[in-house]
């Protein structure tokens, strides 16, 4: 079945979209731009949301839903917020057979009609901090997609709190980043930065963005989350007050952030290979794949009954598929759990029952092992743990090799071109020249990390004395 898969050396972009549809993850919708999400791309989904939905809980956030359709006169209250996604917007004109007496956007981001519930809610001190979360679909009017990294229509889940203090807000801004980040490194085994975004690249209306960024196999950078710290913008355009403890009014300190369906996406151009998906046993919906062999119905008989006492032991340990399909042959199946990105294949045919043992076949590196079939239990939790541990360091060892000093501005581009990957630098913070290298090169500043800004150098681009370091990249 692999050689349905373009090579990734031959034709990156084919290779993704082959890996995506061939694996079963999504597929195109008679809707241009707009994707259909199959249930094994869906149950990835669920495993990421049920991680994270848990977490937002741990930490105090409550699940809300809010509508898809927000009045258009939301929008045009907070001026830098309607600039910026205007381009995106899909709207709702006639409703019922009827011209509407006010357009509907389709919900692009929810700010808007969120804090317009909150200034309804929120009177007193004592109403604070609010802390909310929602599970939702968005639509952003896309001129280029892509299946699951860019798409008309997504799956997110955004949340929105109020504060009564700048400094509550920003904690939590960087409480939930932190939440990302460690979601990203111990789940999704793909190391991040966490940074700060530059006046450019921030969300529209934010006082400040922050996010995590992810280096691709194919040297691009991917955006994998954002936390945004609103400050007041939104609460003043929408009136969200409240009364102090001291009986002033004053307005209240927002966030925003989430993360989206694209972290499907991520996870295909961080792991996968030319072969299909390769997943972290943390998120894979399947953690093993058992493939029973058999020549003869007696064999069969024989190799059926034990391979369903294995399921009934391991499936506490363990996400445990039996693969009993007559009609295609082992190396089918074989091929079809590597396409589709399964950790670990178990083998288990006559030989090896009268072993005692099973073949346990690793996705990451194809290395075969024969496990007592009585220490499987133990066993598999510590192989499946060591598989993920080792698809994180594989994803640190790609990164640390291709990220590099920019050197030169002419330097920058020339390695840029042909090499990708991460570039460390200097910027002055100057809008025009982090304008001028986006124009020249395509790169963009992907974060100013949050660590490491206690040194100084010359901008890359114009060179003048700078204690910002940034890092740079071409980006999906």
């Amino acid at each position: 079945m692999s050689n349905v898969i373009t090579p990734r050396h031959e034709d990156p972009a084919r290779w993704y979209t082959d890996v995506v549809t061939r694996s079963e993850l999504a597929d195109y919708s008679p809707v241009k731009g707009c994707m259909v999400i199959r249930p094994l791309g869906y149950a990835l989904w669920e495993r990421i949301q049920g991680y994270l939905d848990a977490r937002f809980k741990e930490t105090g956030h409550q699940n809300a839903y809010f509508p898809l359709f927000i009045p258009e006169s939301f929008l045009h209250r907070e001026k830098a917020h309607v600039e910026g996604f205007s381009p995106e917007l899909a709207v709702v004109t006639i409703g019922g057979g009827k011209e509407l007496e006010e357009k509907l956007v389709v919900r692009p981001t929810s700010e808007t009609i969120i804090y317009s519930m909150f200034s309804k809610w929120i009177r007193s001190y004592r109403d604070l901090p609010l802390l909310l979360n929602q599970w939702s679909n968005v639509v952003r009017w896309e001129m280029r997609t892509r299946l699951f990294l860019r798409t008309t229509e997504f799956l997110w889940q955004e949340g929105h709190t109020a504060h009564a203090t700048e400094r509550e807000a920003e904690e939590e801004t960087l409480r939930i980043l932190g939440l990302y980040n460690d979601f990203a490194h111990t789940q999704m085994a793909i190391p991040v930065l966490k940074g700060l975004k530059s006046e450019q690249e921030k969300f529209a209306g934010a006082q400040k963005t922050y996010c995590i960024e992810a280096l691709m196999q194919d040297g691009k950078a991917l955006q994998a989350g954002t936390t945004h710290n609103l400050g007041q913008n939104f609460s003043k355009a929408f009136d969200v007050k409240f009364q102090n403890q001291e009986g002033g009014i004053e307005h209240v300190w927002q966030t925003s952030w989430g993360v989206s369906t694209r972290l499907v996406g991520a996870l295909v151009l961080a792991h996968g290979d030319d072969q299909g998906l390769i997943l972290p046993p943390a998120l894979a919906p399947i953690q093993v794949a058992v493939v029973p062999i058999w020549k003869s119905d007696e064999e069969r008989t024989n190799v059926k009954q034990s391979v369903e006492k294995l399921q009934a032991a391991l499936g506490t340990v363990a996400r445990i598929h039996i693969d009993l399909r007559d009609e295609v042959s082992p190396g089918f199946k074989f091929n079809e759990w590597e396409l589709k990105g399964v950790p670990l294949r178990l083998e288990v045919g006559p030989r090896d029952l009268a072993k005692g043992q099973a073949t346990a076949v690793s996705r990451l590196d194809r290395t075969k092992e024969a496990i007592s079939l009585e220490s499987l239990e133990s066993y598999l939790p510590e192989l499946l743990a060591r598989i993920q541990r080792s698809l994180y360091e594989r994803a640190l060892k790609f990164r640390s090799e291709n990220t590099r000093p920019a050197g030169t501005y002419a330097e920058f581009k020339e390695q840029l071109e042909s090499l990708g990957g991460f570039y460390e630098a200097f910027w002055c913070r100057n809008p025009q020249c982090e304008t001028k290298i986006k124009e020249e090169t395509k790169a963009t500043i992907r974060c100013i990390p949050l660590e490491g800004q206690d040194s100084e150098g010359a901008c890359l681009y114009c060179g003048s004395l700078s204690r910002t370091r940034v890092i740079l990249a071409r980006a999906y």
